[in-house]
């Protein structure tokens, strides 16, 4: 049986069963490599993707319970030569060291901006709680996300 995700505005067939974790077939069969294993249990926000525009842990999301949603990962945000401006943030305040929870960190973020144009501190660091980040640049991440939504930190 395959299934059909509706993937960064592109209908892609997987053969991933409906239990099948959202996480797997999108690295094992789509090719997507922004979204990381880190924990398998929902709790360090590397995995995460958005489903119609919600920031979802894709490493306990079964496939089969997406449905018609579309599902956005960092491949979604933007392109080398097109970068969100998010991913532009991020590298203007280098808030990346290994980059492993970053992805993750991006996509959260950029639900947050949809919902809220300009977000507090208080607000960035709450949509980011979730989100583990084991180098320690927590406050670079808060002022790229300030930098993407045109607010002064």
């Amino acid at each position: 049986m395959a299934l059909t995700i509706q993937l960064n505005g592109v209908a892609r067939t997987t053969a991933a069963t409906p239990e099948t974790p959202l996480l797997y077939a999108l690295r094992n069969d789509c090719g997507i490599n922004s979204a990381k294993y880190g924990c398998g249990v929902a709790q360090c926000g590397s995995c995460t993707v958005l489903i119609d525009g919600r920031p979802t842990r894709s490493c306990v999301t079964p496939c089969g319970s997406v449905g018609k949603a579309a599902v956005t990962t960092l491949e979604g945000l933007g392109t080398l030569e097109r970068l969100h401006p998010l991913q532009q943030a991020f590298i203007d305040e280098q808030a990346a060291q290994c980059g492993y929870c970053i992805p993750g960190m991006i996509v959260a973020a950029s639900a947050l901006l949809a919902r809220k144009a300009k977000p507090s501190e208080a607000e960035i660091r709450d949509a980011l709680a979730g989100h583990l980040c084991r180098c320690g640049t927590h406050s670079r991440i808060v002022r790229a996300v300030q930098r993407a939504a045109g607010v002064s930190s």
